[in-house]
């Protein structure tokens, strides 16, 4: 499956911005999905997942309560809304794909990979 990951950009702290994973094909009921980000400097984190067939989400400790993963009903496009961003929040995001039902937060357990998107959020 290709990934391709969309909709970045500068805004200020507090305010929001929505990620789109368009997919070569329809994913949701055999990959888990994710989005991960990687600031300057720092490894890559997992941001949160959707599990396949159930929908059932998570996510770090750091985004929970501002992030929300979400999908279109045709199964091709996944979704990051971002609010009340915070200048930390600044990184590239990617999102990714592993075949079957997984809770793995380890970005080496995905096998396919979206070229990813700038966030910026300034203070």
């Amino acid at each position: 499956v290709q990934l391709q990951a969309s909709g970045g950009g500068l805004v200020q702290a507090g305010g929001s911005l929505r990620l789109s994973c368009a997919a070569s094909e329809p994913t949701f009921n055999n990959y888990t999905m994710g989005w991960f980000r990687q600031a300057p400097g720092k490894e890559r984190e997992f941001v949160g997942h959707m599990i396949p067939r159930s929908g059932s989400t998570y996510y770090s400790n750091s985004v929970k309560g501002r992030f929300t993963i979400s999908r279109d009903n045709a199964g091709n496009t996944l979704y990051l809304q971002m609010n009340s961003l915070k200048p930390e929040d600044t990184a590239v995001y990617y999102c990714a794909a592993r075949y079957g039902a997984h809770r793995s937060r380890n970005p080496n357990d995905y096998a396919h990979w979206g070229r990813g998107t700038q966030v910026t959020v300034s203070s």
